[in-house]
C-alpha cells in the first residue's frame, strides 16, 4: 500500500490564500501611513505647545519650588520685563491702567488665580508694588513664575 499527497483546488499548495481577481477593488485598509502622519503630527504639537504659551522673553530667577498643579481655565499672566514694563499676556499696559483692566478681566473669570512673571534684574520692591496693584484688581491667588533650579541642600558656593 503506498500513500500519496493529493493536492486539492490546484492551488499550488497556499491554502487560505485567495487569489484577487483583476479590477475587484482591495477590501483592506493600509493603517501604516495613517499612524506615520498621526506619529509626526503628535511629535509637532509636543515641541510647539510650550513655545506658545507666553511669548514676553523675560529672564526668569531659578528656585528650587516646585511647580503649582493646573486649571481649566487659560491661565493669565502678568509679566514685569527688564525695562520695568507691564504687560498682561503679551499686552503692554500702563501702570496706572493695571487695576482697571484687571478688574475688567476678573468679571469674565471663574478663579481668581494670576502668575507673575518678573525678570531677574527687576529689584523686589518692584514686584512687590506689582502684586499690590494684582490684589487691588481682584486677583488674591499670585503665583510667582520662576525657572527649576535643582536643589542644593542648602549649602551655599
Amino acid at each position: 500500500m503506498g500513500a500519496g499527497v493529493m493536492n486539492s483546488g490546484g492551488d499550488g499548495g497556499r491554502r487560505g490564500r485567495r487569489r484577487s481577481r483583476r479590477g475587484q477593488p482591495m477590501s483592506e485598509i493600509n493603517v501604516t501611513p495613517f499612524v506615520d502622519v498621526m506619529m509626526v503630527l503628535l511629535i509637532i504639537f509636543m515641541v510647539a505647545a510650550p513655545l506658545s504659551v507666553v511669548g514676553v522673553p523675560v529672564e526668569l530667577p531659578e528656585t528650587a519650588a516646585t511647580a503649582l498643579p493646573g486649571d481649566e481655565e487659560e491661565p493669565l499672566t502678568v509679566t514685569i520685563t527688564d525695562d520695568g514694563r507691564v504687560m498682561i499676556q503679551e499686552t503692554d499696559v500702563e501702570e496706572g491702567q493695571l487695576v482697571a483692566r484687571l478688574q475688567a478681566i476678573a468679571a469674565e473669570r471663574t478663579s481668581d488665580k494670576i502668575f507673575l512673571r518678573a525678570d531677574g534684574r527687576n529689584d523686589w520692591n518692584r514686584v512687590a508694588q506689582i502684586m499690590g496693584l494684582l490684589n487691588a484688581g481682584g486677583f488674591s491667588d499670585i503665583g510667582l513664575v520662576t525657572d527649576v533650579l535643582a536643589p542644593t541642600g542648602g549649602a551655599d558656593g
